[in-house]
């Protein structure tokens, strides 16, 4: 795979990123392995978590997920060969939550801890913490990348002038900058990055790396009706998506996969992947066969006719033509 620069940062990653949420949660340590050595194997180097990962399993205390990402670099012996992203900021319980410089110092030898690392190539604010002075959070993120511990930092679940406040007030006092954005974004979800965020990005010169890029699967095609729901960890996520814009998208979708010779996995990651704004897509998967098909969409090129029908059979109210 082809590598991209990571906003204005150093970090150089691959045009798809797969989502560790799913370490410790639906799948288990030896799957984890062999998911993440297939990636390596196909020229994937940029894999994201969080410490929250997977908190939310009855258990779970989180950091499973960064666990299980650190056992497997000690024993492939390959830290320098991939991109770590993780996060900070989202509620740990007990061990607190929020981006003030406190939660932030504990929370950063908690993480290379559990991933065996003494760096994390992209620092997260996994999301916003209004009661934290962004001044307070990105000082503290400057005093982390001279003492080695953190590459890069990055923003997720950001409104656009949040963002852009971050973005002055680093420029202002000298601090580094967020070099990346992650938002909820997909062939699905469009409003909500397309309106204000993109813009800025692009602007910005921010790499994006979205995640829920297949709306929960929803865009694989396998969730067709209610009924279908039950099969799934993740089907209560997907009933929003059973509406007539919803089925609009999947018959385009269809219809593509059909004209292409693939499926509908690979038509809505390459719609993603060819959006100007976007640098890498986070996509997870739970099974050899779904990651196949996930890094062929990376060689997979849509013309501008096919690019026009999923943006027209996924217009929304108030939606813009394609940057």
């Amino acid at each position: 795979m082809d590598k991209h620069k990571l906003g204005r940062s150093e970090l150089q990653v691959t045009p798809v990123c797969f989502g560790g949420n799913v370490f410790g949660w639906t799948i288990d340590k030896a799957t984890s392995f062999k998911i993440l050595d297939t990636f390596i194997a196909a020229g994937g180097n940029f894999i994201d978590t969080a410490d929250v990962y997977s908190r939310w399993i009855e258990g779970n205390k989180g950091g499973e997920s960064e666990t299980i990402l650190g056992s497997w670099m000690k024993q492939r012996r390959n830290r320098d060969k991939v991109i770590i992203a993780t996060k900070v900021g989202n509620d740990m319980g007990d061990r607190g939550k929020g981006l003030s410089r406190a939660h932030i110092m504990q929370a950063i030898d908690d993480s290379l801890y559990r991933l065996q690392t003494d760096y994390i190539d992209l620092y997260q604010s996994h999301i916003d913490d209004e009661s934290t002075p962004l001044e307070e959070t990105l000082e503290t993120y400057a005093d982390l990348i001279r003492q080695g511990k953190v590459r890069a930092i990055g923003a997720s679940n950001y409104r656009a002038d949040r963002l852009l406040k971050a973005l002055q007030i680093s420029e202002q006092n000298g601090y580094p900058r967020y070099e990346s954005l992650q938002p909820h974004y997909n062939l699905y979800e469009r409003a909500d990055y397309e309106k204000d965020l993109e813009g800025l990005c692009i602007e910005q010169e921010i790499g994006v790396i979205s995640y829920f890029s297949l709306a929960s699967g929803f865009l694989s095609g396998k969730y067709r009706s209610e009924k279908d729901l039950s099969n799934s960890s993740r089907g209560g996520y997907v009933k929003k998506y059973l509406n007539p814009r919803g089925f609009q998208i999947l018959e385009a979708l269809d219809e593509l996969a059909k004209t292409y010779n693939t499926t509908p996995t690979q038509i809505s990651l390459a719609w993603l992947i060819q959006r100007p704004s976007i640098t890498a897509p986070i996509v997870s998967a739970t099974k050899l066969k779904q990651l196949e098909e996930i890094i062929k969409a990376v060689d997979l090129k849509l013309d501008s006719a096919s690019i026009q029908l999923l943006d027209g059979a996924s217009a929304y109210e108030g939606g813009a033509v394609r940057l």
